[in-house]
């Protein structure tokens, strides 16, 4: 099954809004694994609370619920790709039915009231979903919890063709002057390789194909732009509001930030595309209620209670947070990302006979990746990498 299109947009519109907040530091983030629990919010909200919503989740709250149920059941048919929903409700707290119809089935627990028992309870679903690589539930669980909703997806992929890890001496910027961790390997399909014009300046596009139809795109700008601008111009291209023009059609010298084209001599007549990149490893904690214009959730906030249609009283978010991580290595990739909110009431040469074209990518200063379902060009995650790998 293959996600609507319309959440596919929504979703990576909100990637985008929270990409614009980048600072320049390691990053990473999923705004597919907020994406579904803002719609399912915002299809109980009140009057005061749904704008915001509707806001961050770029569609009408009653359509939202539908569209989050759909893309829910789509992601768990992507190869690779791990997903799931949960919900846990105080026993004192009766949910309305028509709610929990909208949900995706298997997905309800109960809360005890006991804040050691449910965080443990929570952490192992939170352990188990995203197959070890996320330990914990984020911080949502507190004394006077009545309602956990939260999301985790997971993603494991092989690299169709691998790297070969090598040394990275940067000439130039941030990291230049240091020895680093490297990962290089050289192809003959220059299409995985483009250079978008943008607002801001050009934007370097490789693309790495994992072997479950998840790939990861690097993103790298020229040294002064800012990384929400350049995750902004990967977003564009994925989009189609941005144009990439392909390897095989650079002109000759410095083509791109981070790209050059020439002519070597080789003994097979294929073009080659030589990319050198960094690794990385990244792990990241965000407090949603601290994004209230990304999570939508400012008019949610206070003890009002802004989701009457979630159950038998008035309950409010009292907190919002995702954990996130991403490995990026020679063999494939990995990320995975739980999402939570919680309310409470009120990854032997031969002879040279011919000249062929050959490609340079190198990405050796801060770079942003998008970690992109090929078939709907949905992001599933997004990065920023600013501290590189010391070489061993």
């Amino acid at each position: 099954m293959r996600p609507a299109e319309r959440a596919v947009r929504a979703v990576n519109g909100l990637t985008a809004r929270w990409a614009a907040t980048a600072d320049g530091g390691d990053t990473v983030f999923s705004a597919a694994g907020v994406w579904p629990l803002l719609a399912l919010l915002g299809a109980a909200a009140d009057e005061r609370a749904a704008p915001g919503l509707e806001d961050a989740v770029g569609m009408p709250r009653g359509e939202a619920a539908f569209a989050a149920r759909e893309l829910t059941a789509a992601l768990a048919d992507v190869r690779g790709l791990r997903s799931a929903t949960g919900l846990w409700a105080a026993e004192g707290l009766a949910l309305r039915p028509e709610w929990v119809a909208e949900l995706p089935p298997d997905t309800l627990g109960r809360l005890t009231g006991d804040p050691v028992a449910d965080t443990a309870a929570l952490d192992a679903w939170a352990s188990a979903r995203t197959g070890g690589l996320i330990g914990s539930m984020p911080p949502v669980c507190a004394e006077g919890t009545d309602l956990v909703l939260a999301a985790a997806q997971a993603v494991r992929t092989r690299w169709l063709q691998g790297f070969r890890e090598v040394r990275l001496s940067p000439a130039s910027g941030p990291w230049a002057g240091r020895s680093l961790a490297g990962l290089a390997r050289t192809t003959s399909l220059l299409a995985g390789l483009g250079v978008a014009a943008t607002d801001a300046g050009p934007v370097s596009v490789l693309r790495v194909l994992g072997d479950t139809g998840i790939d990861v795109h690097l993103l790298l700008g020229g040294e002064d732009m800012a990384p929400g601008s350049v995750l902004e111009g990967g977003i564009g291209v994925l989009s189609g509001r941005r144009d990439a023009v392909p390897a095989d059609r650079l002109p000759v010298g410095a083509a791109g930030p981070g790209v050059s084209v020439g002519t070597v001599p080789a003994t097979r007549r294929d073009p080659q595309l030589h990319a050198r990149v960094s690794p990385f490893m990244l792990r990241s904690d965000h407090d949603l209620l601290e994004q209230e214009a990304l999570a939508g959730l400012a008019d949610a906030l206070g003890g009002g209670g802004h989701f009457p249609g979630i159950g038998s009283r008035a309950t409010a978010p009292a907190a919002a947070a995702q954990s996130v991580m991403a490995v990026f290595d020679a063999d494939g990739f990995e990320t995975a990302s739980v999402s939570a909110v919680g309310t409470r009431a009120g990854g032997a040469p031969g002879t040279a006979r011919h000249v062929v074209r050959r490609v340079e990518a190198v990405f050796d200063r801060p770079f942003g990746f998008l970690t992109v379902h090929r078939t709907s060009s949905l992001v599933l995650s997004a990065g920023w990498v600013s501290s590189p790998v010391p070489s061993a």
